[in-house]
């Protein structure tokens, strides 16, 4: 993707997912902003040209894309249906009926797989993603998400394999 593809995308990623108003954030604070990434998943020509940008960032030897609950899953799906790609869905926790499994779908086992996740701040989703993802047997090779808002060079504490952003925070700010 061109520079001038990137800024658009980025461009437009912000202006439907950027709120303002009065918002409760999980930590109880309230903010005037929120970023609802939900909207960029839910448009169907935006979440391609997402996807778009995020398949250049897989490892080459990328056998399963793993979406993260919940955001993760429109995406690596989108990713699949464009790179041909299996794909698998990591809940949160397995389910309590039946196949009891916190990896769904394609079997991950012995497999080389990339977590494809939509926004990560600290990681926490990820880290416990990836614990699923080691209990199913799989081979983490690498963490690809849309937007990475943390501090700093993107990086998962516990988590010991390469984040590649699509976008950094300051890209959707300007």
């Amino acid at each position: 993707m061109d520079a001038d593809a990137r800024r658009a995308l980025a461009t437009d990623i912000d202006a439907v997912a950027r709120l303002q108003g009065s918002f409760v954030l999980r930590s109880g604070a309230v903010a005037t902003e929120y970023f609802d990434k939900y909207r960029f998943e839910a448009d169907p020509a935006l979440l391609r040209r997402v996807a778009e940008a995020m398949i250049p960032l897989l490892p080459a030897e990328t056998e399963i894309l793993a979406g993260v609950e919940l955001g993760g899953v429109p995406i690596a799906t989108a990713m699949s249906l464009i790179s041909g790609i299996p794909t698998a869905f990591v809940r949160k926790q397995a389910k309590s009926y039946g196949t009891c499994l916190a990896v769904e779908g394609s079997d991950v086992k012995g497999r080389r797989v990339v977590m494809i996740e939509d926004v990560i701040s600290t990681g926490g989703a990820v880290r416990d993603a990836a614990a699923h993802l080691a209990d199913a047997g799989a081979v983490l090779t690498a963490v690809v998400c849309t937007l990475w808002r943390g501090d700093g060079e993107p990086r998962i504490e516990g988590v010991a394999v390469p984040l590649h952003p699509a976008f950094r925070k300051a890209d959707l700010e300007g």
